[in-house]
């Protein structure tokens, strides 16, 4: 639903009492304005003067916005990796970007801030290239299914535990192999000088990235920031503007839009991403059907997927702030103006909820950790249909084998919601999804294989039971 149906941005603006600065550039004459409507200090939306309702209400109008060239959309010499592409190349294109309006462009499934249809992939990489490439083979870039945002501010408050858990436990170790674990999941780490010089699942700085396929992201603010840059070729100030000195200024990609995104703007976006609803279970009325998916939920942990795909992760705290401290260089981390609010009280429904005794269980059925989902090549029966990445993003290698084989265990709270399946997205039903895995997943999955098609069909069952709903359906 357009929350600004009845009134227009600059009125919920001026109604929070919050200082306006401008409207995004468009010539004088030109008869047309921006869509974004006036930025916001982030200092404004920190210092009280706006709830969480509003800021979400903020995040939302961003999220759904379509823009145009008057809020700093596109080219001429957008670029998602740091130098400027030559302003000849194409405004919009879709293997290379940007290539799209609005978040809720590709994030649409089934509500604003789910996954996406493989009709929205994005081709990671591609948009670093000069000149732009019109070709979607692997060796250009990475192609991705859009995934569902729902959830995603209890999984980066896991993420961030996790970090500060696994580098205590790191800290002071001998020199030698070690196993470090954090909320029930073990981590190989080799130690030599007193530094963590190699990992498996992990990159050896220890810091859990919960975002992103590859596991290479780990906060709402920098996918935001990203995705903002690479899909609309918009750029945030605090990447950009505040860092003219690192060779990036107010008008980066030379559209004659200044300070396109503001810092507000930003924290607007991750605070609505990161108080989306958690998905759930849906349960039928009808119990023989309820029966099955309990039935499926056993065979699940049986058959040994629960063993990557945890049930459930539990967090010590329920407050989510913003920004993280740990966020890299270029990404705003001021803890001293976060804003916090507790994730089982505040925000729309469903949320988290706290246990008896205290447990904050994140029901999310991932180990947040990167996985070999690929056989040896030279295994007679080798699956091999997650293998198909040349470009590694940043993923190490694994005892031997490419970094690209590597990919983050799938979170499937939203599972019955998020069709279709694979990193691609070109996998249509959740059988196959389970039949293609391999590497350190075969196992498991010769196990399913090996099941009466009734057990396969229950934990089928179950995992479509695993939803993103509508508050008003509760």
């Amino acid at each position: 639903m357009d929350i600004f149906r009845n009134k227009s941005i600059l009125t919920l603006m001026v109604g929070l009492g919050l200082p306006l600065f401008s409207y995004a550039d468009c010539p004088a004459d030109y008869p047309e304005q921006g869509v974004m409507g006036p930025h916001v200090e982030h200092a404004d939306i920190a210092n009280g003067a706006a709830s969480l309702r509003k800021i979400r209400e903020l995040g939302e109008h961003l999220f759904t916005a379509k823009f145009n060239i008057c809020d700093g959309l596109g080219r001429p010499a957008t670029t998602g990796g740091g130098e400027k592409r030559e302003p000849t190349q194409p405004a919009f294109i879709r293997t290379s970007a940007p290539e799209t309006n609005s978040c809720a462009g590709c994030h649409s499934q089934p509500f604003v801030g789910g996954a996406g249809e493989f009709v929205v992939n994005a081709f990671i990489l591609a948009q670093r290239l000069d000149p732009v490439t019109e070709s979607v083979s692997n060796e250009f870039s990475n192609e991705r299914n859009t995934l569902g945002m729902h959830g995603a501010g209890a999984i980066e408050m896991v993420a961030r535990e996790m970090t500060y858990e696994l580098r205590a436990q790191a800290e002071g170790l001998a020199d030698g192999e070690h196993v470090i674990s954090s909320k029930g999941v073990d981590f190989e780490i080799t130690v030599a000088d007193g530094e963590v010089i190699d990992s498996k699942g992990i990159r050896p700085d220890l810091m859990v990235r919960p975002f992103a396929q590859s596991g290479n992201i780990a906060s709402l603010r920098h996918f935001t920031i990203d995705a903002m840059n690479h899909h609309h070729g918009m750029q945030a100030e605090e990447r950009f503007d505040l860092f003219a000195g690192k060779g990036f200024d107010s008008d980066h990609d030379l559209d004659g839009v200044h300070r396109e995104l503001s810092i507000g703007d930003i924290t607007a976006l991750t605070v609505w991403q990161a108080s989306l609803p958690v998905p759930i279970q849906v349960m039928p009325e009808n119990r023989r059907l309820q029966h099955r998916i309990r039935d499926g939920k056993r065979e699940f942990e049986n058959v040994g997927c629960g063993s990557c795909h945890k049930p459930s992760l539990k967090l010590n705290s329920p407050l989510f702030s913003e920004p993280s401290p740990l966020n890299l260089e270029h990404t705003f981390r001021d803890v001293t103006q976060s804003i916090v609010w507790n994730m089982t009280t505040e925000g729309p429904r469903p949320r988290l909820r706290a246990e008896a005794n205290g447990d904050i269980p994140v029901q999310a059925y991932t180990d947040l950790k990167l996985h070999n989902l690929c056989d040896a090549p030279e295994r007679e029966d080798a699956i091999r249909f997650y293998c198909n990445e040349v470009l590694d993003q940043d993923r190490r290698s694994q005892d031997g084998r490419p970094g690209a084989e590597l990919f983050l265990t799938r979170k499937l709270w939203d599972v019955g919601s998020s069709a279709p399946y694979g990193h691609r997205g070109d996998i249509t039903t959740i059988t196959e999804a389970i039949l293609y895995h391999g590497g350190e997943a075969r196992a498991s999955r010769d196990n399913f294989d090996q099941l009466d098609s009734d057990k396969k069909a229950k934990i089928v069952e179950f995992l479509k039971s695993l939803q993103v709903v509508e508050r008003d359906t509760l």
